[in-house]
């Protein structure tokens, strides 16, 4: 049995949803409430970071998100898709991009989000200024990217588009995309078009007033919370 831990809210807990849904793979979905104390002590000890999203198969954990979603491809897709390529340069390119956009996309979103949540006499003006610095850059790298292209990294939809989803939906919240990025906003639409990542949506829309960000999300989101 597979069974994955996760929080609605969470942006990498998306990523891991998005790419079970489009592999099609039997998971058992189990949301965490982080406070509950039962809760937090179950994934101490299933894992020592105690992080989600968290896969559990057979009593043995598989932590980091890009990883556990690979191995839901080796070894439990039931649809046709592949979310990384078999070829070899083809899975280099989408590794690749899964990869910035985990570190320059939604490594400053989290910090941004980090910020609001601290009490206002910790807050680090400094800090926040770098992780907005680093999404205006990502955003211009991801510009160029785009060009001439539906997805971010292969003719077919991705591990990297998986990564995107969520990433872009945060920061567009904290550092909007503007007219100044076209394609972006272009990408981000198909983005939200997508079943799989529309689904993932629609059933964290409930929590969406925990977000700190909430205020930047755009109307036609928080209208979903019902």
């Amino acid at each position: 049995m597979l069974r994955l831990y996760y929080h609605p809210l969470s942006s990498y807990c998306w990523k891991a949803l998005i790419a079970i849904d489009v592999l099609g793979a039997d998971v058992e979905l189990h949301a965490v409430d982080p406070s509950d104390a039962e809760e937090r002590a179950l994934l101490a000890s299933l894992s020592p970071f105690g992080k989600i999203p968290l896969l559990v198969e057979q009593g043995r954990p598989l932590l980091e998100t890009s990883i556990l979603i690979e191995h839901l491809q080796l070894h439990h897709a039931r649809s046709a898709a592949r979310l990384i390529p078999e070829q070899a340069a083809g899975a280099l390119e989408v590794r690749l991009w899964d990869r910035l956009m985990d570190q320059y996309v939604m490594t400053p979103m989290q910090a941004l989000t980090s910020d609001l949540l601290r009490p206002e006499a910790q807050r680090d003006p400094m800090a926040v200024d770098r992780a907005r610095d680093l999404l205006a850059t990502s955003y211009g790298v991801l510009e160029r990217q785009l060009e001439g292209r539906t997805w971010l990294a292969s003719e077919d939809f991705s591990l990297a588009d998986c990564a995107a989803a969520p990433a872009l939906f945060y920061a567009n919240a904290y550092v909007p995309f503007g007219t100044g990025h076209p394609r972006i906003a272009a990408y981000f639409e198909r983005l939200m078009e997508h079943p799989a990542i529309a689904g993932v949506i629609r059933n964290a829309a409930p929590f969406f007033r925990y977000f700190p960000g909430h205020a930047g999300l755009a109307p036609r989101f928080l209208e979903q919370q019902g």
